[in-house]
Order: structure tokens, then sequence, then C-alpha cells
């Protein structure tokens, strides 16, 4: 028998909209049920867990989840929670992105078992390409009204927004799109379940009304709350912009920092939307976290659990360790143990200067490093007088004035990370 989904999410503030009868139909039988991914990047990014997290809790509970890569949508813009319309993909760049979207959603959900509730991939491009356009107007078409239609509210935003934009009639077919694939996976895979963030639910209702009025038959639907955080910025969003799931595109340093940074308050939310944990060890975690906030028990565990998911508890370990080099004690093996991408990820917007490969093979003196080649320091008398009180380190290791810098200081075979006391940091770059 399935367990509690709609109660699982509901504790963790999961849960926005609920057609009638849905909790019932997952307590009684296990169900198909699906998301919708938008292809526009061969990566996903972390506005995209909410969703994965809801299939994964879907399979967990016994039902049967089916991610929807909108291969022939993505060519046509969804106006839901958009100001404007969308660039068109072509097929090549689609194609390219929905392979890097399945090989993602792999590492999430099971795919691969012989249970009955396996995942399942599919995109609406494969039964989307062959339909005619005088084909879809009558078969799905007809079944709607445009009054319907125009009541959405994704659609009254739009025609009622200052900037007097419009809408075309591209985006205007989209929830006739996004209702016939939940038609096509009612008759072809027996799904009766499409979930969603909450600016999904109009697109969603139109397929369960599609379904009634064409089939005659009851499909259900569940939306998400949007995430948003407590002062006000875009979640997932950072100076540098989206932070990806892909670690080519955000470093797992980067993506590790990115929740230890979080505010208490979404700390307190991340905890339940991005984990696994019970409601027993959230709830023993948020009274820890009370009671020492400086402490950061939340962001620590949020930035671990979601870091080792998305990437490997090795990928883990090495953005722990690369955030102890900053902020803790460490030694220049540490240093060296970091590859270069995490290494420059780490000294981002450290000032630096070049020195040649030369002048590390000759041996480079530390009067040198810090001032007279560098800059580092304002003169060769600051650089004498910081050495002799010792508060000079080389690869976070404290130096004297007769210390040479040589090949075997480099990190990665071209950095060498000066120091003058604990915040001051100073990169040579060996070129």
């Amino acid at each position: 028998m399935p367990t509690n989904f709609v109660e699982e999410l509901r504790w963790r503030g999961m849960l926005h909209d609920i057609m009638p009868d849905t909790e019932e139909q997952l307590l009684k039988e296990s169900t198909a049920g699906y998301i919708g991914f938008d292809p526009t990047a061969d990566s996903l990014h972390i506005g995209s867990l909410v969703q994965i997290m809801i299939l994964m809790h879907f399979q967990r509970a016994g039902h049967k989840p089916i991610a929807l890569v909108g291969g022939a949508t993505g060519m046509i813009g969804d106006p839901s929670g958009k100001s404007d319309e969308r660039n068109l993909l072509d097929e090549a760049t689609l194609a390219k992105n929905i392979s890097g979207i399945k090989t993602q959603l792999e590492r999430f959900l099971d795919f691969d078992s012989e249970e009955e509730n396996a995942a399942e991939l599919v995109n609406n491009y494969d039964w989307m390409k062959e339909f005619s356009l005088i084909d879809f107007v009558r078969d799905v078409g007809k079944h709607l009204t445009v009054n319907y239609m125009m009541a959405k509210d994704s659609v009254k935003k739009r025609l009622s927004s200052e900037s007097n934009v419009g809408m075309s009639f591209t985006e205007f077919t989209y929830q006739l799109f996004q209702g016939y694939d939940f038609l096509h996976l009612y008759n072809e895979k027996n799904c009766k379940l499409q979930m969603g963030g909450s600016d999904q639910w109009g697109n969603i209702t139109t397929g369960t009304e599609l379904i009634r009025r064409k089939l005659g038959g009851k499909a259900y639907a569940i939306t998400c709350p949007l995430i948003t955080k407590a002062d006000g910025t875009k979640f997932g969003k950072t100076e540098g912009g989206n932070v990806w799931l892909d670690k080519e595109r955000t470093s797992p340093y980067k993506f590790y920092q990115y929740w230890l940074n979080a505010s208490d308050e979404d700390a307190e939310n991340y905890i339940k939307i991005f984990t696994f944990l019970t409601k027993e060890e959230v709830d023993a975690l948020i009274t820890e976290h009370k009671e020492a906030p400086h402490l950061r028990v939340l962001q620590k565990k949020v930035a671990e659990e979601v870091t080792k998911m998305v990437h490997s508890e090795e990928d883990l370990e090495n953005a722990i360790r690369a955030s102890n080099i900053l902020f803790g004690k460490s030694t220049s093996e540490d240093l060296k143990k970091l590859d270069e991408q995490t290494f420059l990820d780490v000294f981002d917007g450290v000032p630096q200067a070049a020195v040649s490969r030369e002048e590390i093979l000759n041996g480079l003196d530390m009067i040198g490093a810090l001032a007279a080649k560098t800059g580092f320091l304002d003169s060769n008398g600051a650089a004498r007088r910081e050495l002799k009180q010792n508060s000079i380190s080389v690869n976070k290791e404290k130096v004297k004035e007769d210390h040479i810098i040589t090949e075997e200081d480099l990190i990665n075979d071209k950095f060498v990370l000066l120091q003058r006391g604990k915040k001051n940091y100073y990169l040579l770059s060996v070129e």
C-alpha cells in the first residue's frame, strides 16, 4: 500500500493547491503522476530541485513518477509567471538539452527498477511532431472554450500587464499543448496526476478539464508553493547567475556555499524541502539551531545533505575542506588537494599578480614576492616589518624573511597563496 504522500508534502510546506479527492486516490492505489521540465538549458538548476524532490517523495511513497521533458512545448514558451515571450529553441539545441536533463534526473529517480513504480522519462515532442494542425484543432481545441482559456490567471496577468506587450497566439495555445500532454499520458500510461509549481495550476487544470470533457475521465492535480527567500531576492540566483546542478556550470564548492549562506529563516524552510530528514529530526535541528544560531547548525546540515544528494560524498568533503581554508585551520597540504576550479572559486576576487616561471625556478625571495614584484605590500620596508612580526604566510604556513618561494610551493603548478594576518590574501599566478 502507498504511504501518505500528500501528508509528507503538507508537513514539509510543499503543498499549495490540491484538487478534491486527490489524497484519497493516492492512498487507494499506486498511481502514475508526472511533472514537466523545460529544456531551456542542458542542465537543470536548483529552481527545478523542488520538482525533483516531489518526484522522489512520490516514488518513495510507492507511486510511479514520470518526468516529462518538453521538447515540443520548449519550442513555444510558457507564459506562466513570465512578463515577456521566451526565445524559441531549435531541434539540435533541444536534443542536447534533453540529453543533459535525462542524465541528471537519473541521479535522483530510479528508472531501472524491476518494480512497477520505476520512473519513466518521456518527451512530448515524440507525440506532438506528427500531429497536424487540423487534427489538433479538431481533437483538442474544440473541447475547450476561449472563455475558459481566457479566465486563467497566467493569461489574465499578461493581457492586463502595463507593458502592453500582449500575448502571442503561440503562447496562448500553450495551455492546450500542456493539457494535451496530460490527456496523452492519461491514455497511454494511465497517468492520473499532474504536479508542478503553483504558477502551473491553470495549465494543469486545463489538462484535467480536457480529460473530463473528451474522455469523461477523472484526473488529479497538486501544486507546490514557489520558493521565495526571506530577503525578497530570487531563490536559486546569485550575483553570478543561476545555481546549476551541473558541476561544470556551478562547482560543488559554490553550490555548497549557496546553501551555507542561507538566512536562518530560509534554512528552516530548506531543511524541510530539500532533505529527506524525518519530521522528528527536522524539529530537533530547528530547536538546536534556535538555542545557538551562531553555530549555523541548520545551514550546515542543509548544505551537506543537498551537496551530497546532487553531487557526491567526495564532492561534499572537498567543498567542506575548501570552506575551511578560508574560515578554519588548514595547511598547505589541504590547499594542494584542491582542484584548480575549486581553488579559484575559493579565492575568487582575491587580488593577484603574475610572476614568471623563471623567477620561481630561480627562487623568489619574500621581499620580492610581497612588495617589489607584486605590490601586495606598499614597500620593501613594510614587507620586512610584517615578516619580522611573523604575520606573513605562504600557502597557510608562517614564513620568515629568509624563505625562498620555489616550484615546491606551487599549487596546481601555477599558484602561490600569500597571506598577511588572518584575512588579507594575495595570489601569485605563475605564467
